[in-house]
């Protein structure tokens, strides 16, 4: 391909560049030696388009180029992005967020310092574990708290306090994986416990337990299987029953809820999800579960219990490990304040979510469909179902009023419009479904509407 080498004369150096006033803010806004990269690949990018026939660009669009290029690696690359999956406790998209109340606790506490180990009223070095410890009590009626940083650490912690060297019996139904890969089997061994399985994957009685039970054992465990039903000719032993079995042998019952709901799922037209509350109350010696699923809150391990047992886990050298920071004390300690006050559902977002009525959906469909018709973008409602996500309640499903944006009346492929969506100032997470893009309402925030109707015109209109 011929080109017109007089074109290379043209371009500016990377110093006169550099001197423009455009040049200058890039020096002051991301340093002189990154301005000056930016530039050079800028320039030798206009060069490869000499070659290829191309004419000089302007000054103006080699600094616009190199200004691009910065903006581009200086993004975060943990981002925040609208989720429109209709999957509430999204793992993949960070799980629950968090209430208004709670992300203006960890800015108060971030930007300073504060009492996380120090008593106020003695002047002395303090526990970082009283912030919340009161509150979980109050509300699952357990003698004492401790928390972790997740829920495998309290797992882990819990177990290897309590049953280094010993036997822990589990039922092969319960030996489940979690996210990631993760698997309870693998987290057990880690402890320095030995596994022992009873029963079968779809039955397993207290006889099983009992049968089991050698001079090493140490713990009865139970994991609630919150990711994976088992369902038709099944048989569980409930806590109550393990509970009277260790108890009479001298042993523990640890109790791993996995999602850690505080309400009454039910009252929303879902399955019941056990709650830390019910399994103290049935005789559990420690009860551990997760901050961030059904509680609403950040990434935490809970775990609440009989105050001998927790002093046990508060003293193991592992604790020092897998303790919580805080950033997440804050939050967490908003988040149970909010149950304490009954606003729950009020405030921390998965309830809202969870207590959307189909009219508040439908009333936002149809808004968002009013005003993509203005730019001349047509869509329609379409029923659907969310899910609960995040190893909560499988198989439960909710109600909700969808935006249907159908492949006959979109301008390109609906994988590219997803993709164009996900690279969003906000990237926008939707899901498509046979020729289908779906959009959610229910997990999109209240305060979102606004931005997916703009994306949605900017691409489509």
């Amino acid at each position: 391909m011929t080109f017109d080498a007089n074109q290379f004369r043209l371009l500016p150096s990377v110093d006169e560049l550099l001197h423009t006033t455009q040049g200058q803010t890039l020096s002051a806004s991301f340093s002189h030696a990154l301005a000056t990269s930016a530039l050079r690949l800028s320039l030798a990018e206009a060069r490869d388009k000499i070659r290829a026939g191309g004419l000089c660009p302007s000054s103006e669009s080699l600094l616009a180029a190199a200004e691009l290029q910065l903006q581009q690696r200086f993004l975060p690359h943990l981002r925040p992005v609208i989720n429109a999956t209709g999957v509430i406790i999204n793992t993949n998209l960070g799980r629950a967020p968090l209430s208004q109340e709670a992300l203006q606790a960890v800015q108060n506490i971030s930007t300073g310092y504060a009492n996380l180990e120090y008593d106020l009223e003695q002047g002395t070095r303090g526990s970082r574990h009283v912030h919340v410890a009161q509150i979980l009590k109050d509300l699952t009626g357990a003698e004492a708290a401790l928390v972790t940083n997740n829920n495998a650490a309290a797992v882990l912690l819990g177990l290897s306090a309590l049953a280094l060297g010993h036997e822990v019996v589990i039922s092969r139904g319960q030996l489940v994986e979690i996210g990631g890969g993760f698997r309870v089997p693998d987290v057990m061994r880690q402890s320095g416990c030995q596994l022992v399985e009873v029963g079968t994957t779809n039955r397993t009685r207290i006889a099983d337990y009992a049968a089991a039970i050698t001079e090493r054992t140490a713990v009865l465990l139970s994991v609630h299987p919150s990711n994976f039903l088992i369902t038709g000719f099944t048989e569980s032993t409930a806590i109550t029953e393990l509970a009277a079995l260790a108890h009479e042998r001298g042993l523990l019952v640890m109790d791993d809820l996995g999602s850690g709901c505080l309400l009454d799922c039910e009252r929303y037209g879902l399955a019941h999800e056990p709650t830390p509350q019910e399994s103290l109350a049935a005789g559990a010696d420690v009860v551990c579960f997760s901050g961030d699923k059904l509680l609403g809150g950040p990434q935490a391990g809970i775990l609440v219990g009989k105050a001998a047992v927790i002093a046990r886990l508060a003293k193991h050298p592992l604790m020092r490990a897998v303790r919580i920071d805080k950033m997440t004390l804050a939050a967490l300690e908003t988040t149970l304040r909010h149950y304490q006050r009954g606003e729950a559902e009020r405030k921390i977002p998965v309830w809202r979510m969870i207590s959307m009525t189909m009219e508040t959906l439908m009333q936002r469909v149809t808004a968002w469909i009013q005003q993509l018709s203005t730019h001349g973008i047509s869509a329609r409602t379409q029923t659907g179902e969310s899910t609960i996500g995040g190893g909560s309640l499988p198989g439960e499903t909710l109600p909700t009023t969808l935006l249907a944006l159908d492949a006959s009346v979109v301008p390109y492929p609906l994988d590219i419009l997803s993709q164009r969506l996900r690279s969003h100032t906000t990237p926008i997470v939707a899901r498509i479904f046979r020729d289908t893009l779906l959009l959610d309402p229910r997990t999109v925030l209240e305060e979102q509407d606004t931005e997916v109707v703009a994306a949605l015109i900017s691409l489509l209109a």
